[in-house]
């Protein structure tokens, strides 16, 4: 009997080959088949092509924001609402 490494579910199945995937049947985790003799598993390694769909473009086509320049501008705002009192 192997237990899954990521909720330790016992998996009492029969491997042919090292290198297969397997979903935990607990957990969902895809674990691949690391020894045959005696069965262990691993967390399986992630897919690129599934994890593209996942990832975050960080890349913005927008000037970058500088707070010093920002900050300036909201006190010449409040100088001159102070003025007009």
């Amino acid at each position: 009997m192997s237990y899954c490494p990521e909720c330790e579910a016992a998996i009492d199945e029969e491997f042919e080959d090292v290198g297969e995937i397997i979903s935990c049947p607990e957990c969902g985790v895809e674990l691949e088949v690391i020894s045959i003799d005696p069965v262990e598993f691993d967390l399986a390694p992630i897919d690129d092509e599934e994890d593209d769909e996942f990832r975050f473009d960080d890349t913005d086509d927008e000037e970058e924001w500088d707070e010093d320049d920002d900050d300036d501008s909201y006190e010449e705002e409040d100088e001159e609402e102070d003025e007009d009192r």
